[in-house]
Formats: structure tokens, sequence, C-alpha cells
């Protein structure tokens, strides 16, 4: 009976409430608990779509019984799967780069643009990317169009064209392309924007005196500076251009002959249009391991310049 009362009398003491109150004026400590139904939430969005593709790819065609990891097996032995690999990481790779490219000379053009003329181009520049994307890309269609292409009627005065931007498998991969830098890079733009307000003047008139060119103003003092930012922008990107669906969908679907397909597409095509809802799982999951392998390095980089600074 005394030691009970010893335990009690130890949890309920003055040092146990001063921790546990020190505990909650942590600052780290009250931003996770007011997280973490957010956290949850996510968890739950995420694990079960997640469980129940890896649980369908392990079914038979029928959905009757398991085959374990024969869709994985029939997969590897496609040509049409390892173009369809090829595909995306190209498509994925070269948007990535020219949208990066081209937000961040835009961002230097709004950037340099006196105070009260950046939010009318900031608002202009922003249209493509606040467009639905499946919307915009139908205009685009009907540019691309065989019959009564805009593009091919520009190019009819200089004897070129015309160009079957659709229907030939080189022209087709760069349209995709050329719709998805079209919507994505208004996003890459705000981001460097933004993180090109937050260089501090000072380093830049420090160069100046130091004699520093243009050109080495950028390249040892704002990207120096901007790299954590071009590094997240990248990588948020590469994970949404990857999983693209709609450009690929309301330009080519896939065609021709199935080398514009992405894995969301072609996992629609198998899955839904094919009705093998097993295999297109199974295509839908591939995704994850390459998608896991660009954040791993890209992050790491992130946290290796973290803790040299």
């Amino acid at each position: 009976m005394a030691d009970i009362t010893v335990r009690s009398a130890s949890i309920g003491s003055p040092d146990s409430r001063s921790s546990l109150h020190k505990l909650m004026q942590r600052k780290s400590t009250i931003a996770f608990l007011m997280a973490l139904p957010l956290i949850l939430l996510i968890t739950v969005l995420v694990a079960y779509p997640a469980g129940y593709a890896v649980y369908l790819a392990m079914l038979n065609k029928s959905m009757t019984k398991f085959v374990w990891f024969k869709n994985f097996d029939f997969l590897f032995t496609r040509d049409t799967f390892w173009m369809v690999v090829y595909q995306s990481c190209l498509f994925a790779i070269t948007a990535v780069i020219f949208k990066a490219l081209i937000g961040f000379i835009v961002a230097h053009f709004v950037h340099n643009i006196p105070s009260k003329g950046q939010r009318k181009w900031r608002g202009m520049l922003l249209v493509p990317w606040v467009i639905p994307p499946a919307m915009s890309t139908l205009a685009w269609l009907w540019l691309f169009d065989p019959s009564y292409s805009a593009f091919n009627w520009l190019l009819q005065p200089f004897g070129l064209g015309p160009i079957p931007w659709l229907g030939e498998t080189g022209w087709a991969r760069f349209s995709v392309i050329l719709v998805n830098v079209w919507v994505g890079a208004p996003f890459f733009m705000i981001m460097y924007l933004a993180a090109l307000k937050s260089v501090p003047e000072q380093l830049y008139e420090a160069a100046a005196i130091d004699g520093a060119t243009w050109w080495q103003r950028i390249w040892y003092v704002t990207l120096p500076m901007m790299r954590n930012i071009i590094a997240i922008t990248a990588l948020f990107s590469t994970i949404v251009t990857f999983a693209n669906f709609d450009i690929v969908r309301v330009l080519t679907k896939g065609d021709p002959l199935n080398t514009t397909h992405l894995f969301g597409t072609w996992a629609f095509r198998l899955g839904i249009e094919s009705n093998d809802i097993p295999l297109g799982s199974a295509v839908s999951l591939f995704m994850v391991p390459i998608l896991a392998v660009a954040a791993v390095f890209i992050l790491r980089d992130i946290t290796k310049r973290g803790s040299e600074v």
C-alpha cells in the first residue's frame, strides 16, 4: 500500500508536471499536434488506395484468385511495357528541364519589371497553369488537327509542312511535351519569382562592386540561394508530370501505335478499356519505385546542403 502511494505521488509530483508543461511549450510539439489530424487523414487517403492497388495487382483477370507476381512477370515480357517506361521517363525528364529553364528565365524577366507592372504580368503568365489542363489541351488539339491546323497554316508560306503533329511518333512526343511545358512552366515561374524576391540585394551589390558580370551574379549568387527551392520544385513537378494523364489522353490517347503512352494512360487502357483491372493496377504501381529513387536523390542533396550550412 505504501508503494502505491509513493508511485501515485511521484506521478503527480511537480517535477513530472513541469516536464510535461515544458514539452507542451515546445514549438515543434505544438506544430506536430496541430498537424496530426491532417497527417492521419492523408495517411488514410494514401495508404488505403495504395494497399488496394497492390491487392488488385496480385489477382487474375477475372479477379477470382491470387496469382501473386504473375502480372508483373507478364509485363516484363512485353515490348509495349518497356516502351511505356522509356516514354514516361523521356516525357517527365524533358518536360521538367524545359519548364525549369523557361520558368527561371521568365521569373527573372518579371522580377526586373517595376513593382506596379508586376501584378499584371504575373496574372497573365499564370493563365496557362490556372486553366484546367483538359480544357487547354482540347484547344491545343484543334491547333494540331491535321485538317485545319493553325500551325501548319502559319508554316505554309515558308514552304514547311504539313507536319503530322499527332500522326507520327516523333512529332506526337514533341507535341505532348510542348503542351505539358506550356501548362507547367508558370508554376516554376511563380516559385522562382518568390525565391528571387528573398535574395538580399546586398549580395548583388557586393558582387557588382567586385566586378562580377551579369552571368557571374546569376551563377554565384542567385543559383546558390535558390538551389533548395529549385530542387523541391523539380521534385514536385517530376511527380506530377510522371503521373500525367489528361494531356496524353486528350491529345493522342497513347497513339500512334502506343508510342506516347505514359504509365497512367496505359494503365487506363489495360484496366478500364481492356477490362483487365489487375494488370492495369500492376502498371500503375511501377511509378512508385521510379519516383522514390528520384525523391531520394533530390531530398538527399537538399539534406546534405542543409547540414553543410
